[in-house]
Formats: structure tokens, C-alpha cells, sequence
């Protein structure tokens, strides 16, 4: 990650600080990014790293936490993610993944990946990070954070465009973050739409 990178996706100066310098926290709150709205999620690895009592997150501290504990500091309110029980568990499988493959090293995954299509694969082997989420953080990183390997916005599929709003990648203000939603917004009205088109259909 750049020394300038500033990050805009929790839309709290400390929690956004924390993602612009913590590559684990990045990739935490990318991981926590599902079924609550962004900025709560982007928010959980700051709240998981005060409750903790750190500045930063640590990958071997959050791996070898004791799991039921690790449940009840996501859940104590407010709770980190609609989730909390699940989530933690996927966030303790992360880390433990990270200290056994890149010695706890978030950065790991993608300082030396020789190609976009190298570096997709990686993130799509991390617990809990599917192919679109893989798709997403990668545009992250070429976008907002200057990794840029070869072909990286190829590997990013539709998350790579330039000038998109599409997801968390393109998110640095509070006015994209309002377009990265209501593009969400049509994908979901559009997705009902085709879907009560094809229950008509069989009817």
C-alpha cells in the first residue's frame, strides 16, 4: 500500500485512517462487507482493534484469540456486523490463514504478484473471499492503494473499469459512495424484475 493512500470507506477519520495504513484491516473489512451497509462493516476492524486495547490489528493476536471470546468482543454493542457469532469465526479463519501462509503478513498476498490473474487467484483463496469480492478488493488495490500488476484491471472484471461506481473500490467521498449505492440499488430492482419475469414465464 502507498504511503498517500487514503481510504473513505467507513466515512470515520480514525477507522478510515486505520484501513488507509493496516493492509489486515483492508482486507478485514472487505471481508466483513456483506449484508450491512459498507461503512459499518469498513468500521468493524477499527471497533475489533479498540476492543482488542491496540492501534493496529494484528493477524497472529486475532488467530490464536480464544474463539469464544473473539465472539463476544464482535458482539458486545455496538455489535461489529448483523453477524457477529458467524463473522467472527470468519475473521479468526482469515488471520489464522494469514499467520500460516504469509507469517501473518496481510501485504503478503499481493507484493509480489507477478500478474493481475496471480493476484485474483490469491484473494479468491483467502477464507471467506468468493471470486466477486476477490474481484472487488483487487480493483481495490489497483485503484486506491497503487497495486497495479499487469493486467489487474482485466483480472477485475467489471470492478476495474475506470470511472465506475460499482463497488467499494470506487468509493472516496460521501458523493461516490451515494452513486456505489444506488448503482447497488438498480442491480437489486433489476435482479427482482428478471426474477418475477421468470416465475411469470412458467406460470
Amino acid at each position: 500500500m502507498t504511503a498517500k493512500a487514503k481510504l473513505h470507506l467507513a466515512q470515520q477519520e480514525e477507522a478510515d485512517a486505520l484501513l488507509s495504513r493496516s493492509p489486515l484491516a483492508a482486507l478485514v473489512g472487505m471481508l466483513l462487507d456483506q449484508q450491512v451497509p459498507m461503512e459499518w462493516a469498513f468500521a468493524g476492524p477499527y471497533t475489533i482493534a479498540r476492543r482488542m486495547g491496540a492501534e493496529d490489528l494484528d493477524a497472529h493476536d486475532i488467530a490464536a484469540y480464544d474463539p469464544d471470546s473473539f465472539v463476544e468482543l464482535l458482539s458486545a454493542k455496538p455489535a461489529v456486523h448483523r453477524y457477529p457469532g458467524a463473522m467472527a469465526g470468519r475473521v479468526q479463519k482469515l488471520c489464522q490463514y494469514l499467520v500460516e501462509r504469509y507469517d501473518g503478513d496481510a501485504e503478503g498476498v499481493w507484493r509480489d504478484a507477478g500478474n493481475g490473474k496471480e493476484l485474483l487467484r490469491r484473494l479468491n483463496e483467502l477464507p471467506g473471499f468468493g471470486k466477486q469480492k476477490a474481484q472487488i478488493f483487487l480493483a481495490l488495490l489497483g485503484k486506491q492503494l497503487g497495486v497495479r500488476p499487469a493486467g489487474w484491471r482485466e483480472a477485475a472484471g467489471a470492478y476495474g473499469d475506470a470511472d465506475a461506481f460499482r463497488s467499494a473500490a470506487d468509493i472516496t467521498g460521501p458523493e461516490s459512495l451515494q452513486k456505489v449505492r444506488a448503482h447497488k440499488q438498480q442491480q437489486k430492482a433489476a435482479a427482482k424484475a428478471q426474477k418475477a419475469a421468470a416465475d411469470a414465464a412458467k406460470s
